[in-house]
């Protein structure tokens, strides 16, 4: 079910809406994202103990830290950016005769490019800091409201402040959702041949979930783009003596790997895992079904 209209048909811009309000569908995995962020900046931390700390922060509410109001504004913001960028690049790829696995990537890569830049960098910074300064309220100090912090770190870093970072949140996503889509849908290709369907042809819903699920998983191996990335937006004061002044993405890499090694870069996989799979579901199995229903509308 992945785009098959050929160049020149139009620009189908029912996908920024069907991208918007499918990622916002995606926070319900708001605490798999608490939780990996909080393993990412506590590299020391296992999987019980940062439960347990996010439990300390106000329960259940603890793990939706960050959700309102940046997850909401990046997710339906950087969704409709996603689907309509990576969209119309895998329907331009498949209508010159590119693999549907080879154009899943090429769209994954664009689109994920595309929303890292103008939608994500001052959200994930702010997502970032919310989840990372609650540990504040520990030592007795009022954390400051959402607002004030944004207010206080344009006013300290202007741009550059709320989009720190904004480097490898691109890489991220490019390598995300190149990965996820262009896994999934060659799991699909795979799933077409074992069964004995033609390309093109729809697969069961099980099937698509599949795909999915295999895609959102296999895309996790870019995890220490994920580390570096929450390291370098990070509102944590306790950090280490050597750690640089002014951080790029490859020297926060050499510093987390000389302080946590190879186990440091990929700490918080797991409950990525479990993440990516969600938004893969949704961003591609589920807004394939929801594309194809708008298309004959």
């Amino acid at each position: 079910m992945a785009p098959t209209r050929k160049p020149g048909e139009g620009v189908n811009w029912s996908n920024i809406a069907v991208g918007g309000i499918m990622n916002m569908v995606t926070t319900l995995g708001q605490p798999l994202e608490v939780l990996k962020t909080q393993m990412a900046a506590n590299r020391s931390q296992g999987m019980p103990q940062a439960i347990a700390t996010v439990w300390s922060r106000g329960g259940v509410a603890g793990f939706y830290q960050g959700l309102i109001p940046w997850a909401w504004i990046e997710a339906s913001t950087k969704g409709a950016v996603l689907l309509f960028a990576a969209s119309e690049i895998e329907k331009v790829s498949i209508g010159n005769g590119i693999n549907p696995a080879v154009a899943g990537l090429l769209g994954g890569m664009g689109g994920g490019i595309c929303q890292a830049y103008a939608t994500m960098g001052f959200c994930t910074t702010m997502k970032t800091v919310e989840i990372t300064r609650h540990k504040q309220a520990a030592t007795g100090v009022k954390p400051m409201s959402t607002w004030a912090v944004f207010g206080d770190i344009y006013r300290r870093e202007g741009i550059r402040g709320i989009n720190k970072g904004v480097n490898a949140v691109a890489l991220r996503q490019c390598t995300n959702w190149g990965s996820r889509m262009g896994f999934a849908r060659l799991a699909e290709n795979m799933i077409r041949s074992a069964r004995g369907k033609k390309e093109g042809e729809s697969l069961s819903a099980l099937d698509k979930i599949a795909s999915s699920t295999i895609g959102g998983a296999l895309a996790t191996w870019n995890q220490p783009i994920e580390v570096v990335r929450v390291e370098m937006q990070s509102a944590a004061k306790n950090v280490a003596a050597d750690r640089p002044a002014k951080l790029t993405v490859f020297n926060t890499l050499q510093y987390i790997y000389r302080n946590n090694g190879i186990r440091g870069l990929y700490r918080g996989v797991t409950p990525r895992i479990g993440l990516g799979i969600w938004q893969t579901v949704c961003m591609v199995s589920f807004a394939d079904y929801v594309k194809a229903w708008v298309n004959k509308k």
